[in-house]
């Protein structure tokens, strides 16, 4: 019976955990001719409550390398800490910024060694040196990598943007056709997601690296 009962709580623990890592934010990232362009809003929620209208979600993991952050604060800034650090530390080693692929990898490593311990979704999104094209990753709190070849979103707003982003992408976009996209995509989340809203953070990441636009 206490087992039973053990099991019921857990389970009860990773539906609420799962719910909170699924809501309070809108991230979008989306590939164009250039390279990508990624995107989020500056609001973070506690509960009903807006802590913070000027959370930072966007960050540069290197030169040619970007990420956005959803679900538990203080998990998602950890795991941005340590991708930074291993960038640097492949960086030194080889002499040149690591691929956006190692990164995403680096990333699901981290994610899938805690096996939902980190409440972390995550957009990683670069400019592959090796490729010569724009890439796009999603990774969940499970560890699972996806690549996407159009544009992906995260978060409680990301329906919205979807919405958006499927109506309007195109293939071949200007990185400033990008940038008006996003700029839509997540006006939209901030219009009808009362956890998404202030100012919205965009960077493009194209052959010549990591642009932040605002």
């Amino acid at each position: 019976m206490m087992e039973n009962n053990l099991k019921k709580n857990s389970s009860n623990l990773d539906e609420d955990n799962l719910k909170k890592v699924l809501s309070g934010t809108t991230t979008v990232g989306l590939i164009v001719k250039e390279g990508v362009v990624i995107g989020t809003e500056s609001q973070a929620t506690a509960g009903y409550t807006v802590a913070t209208k000027q959370a930072q979600k966007l960050f540069e993991i290197n030169k040619y390398t970007a990420a956005t952050i959803s679900g538990g604060v203080a998990d998602c800034q950890y795991v941005i800490n340590q991708i930074q650090a291993l960038s640097r530390l492949k960086q030194v080693e080889e002499g040149q910024s690591p691929e956006p692929k190692y990164v995403a990898n680096t990333t699901r490593n981290i994610l899938f060694s805690g096996r939902s311990y980190f409440l972390s979704l995550m957009i990683v999104g670069g400019y592959s040196l090796d490729e010569k094209k724009g890439v796009l990753y999603g990774i969940d709190l499970l560890g699972t990598l996806f690549e996407e070849d159009k544009y992906i979103s995260f978060g409680s707003g990301s329906p919205f943007s979807l919405g958006v982003l499927e109506a309007d992408w195109k293939k071949e976009m200007s990185l400033s056709e990008g940038i008006d996209l996003i700029k839509t995509a997540i006006s939209a989340s901030r219009e009808r997601d009362a956890a998404s809203g202030f100012k919205i953070q965009i960077c493009t990441i194209d052959k010549d690296g990591f642009k932040q636009i605002q």
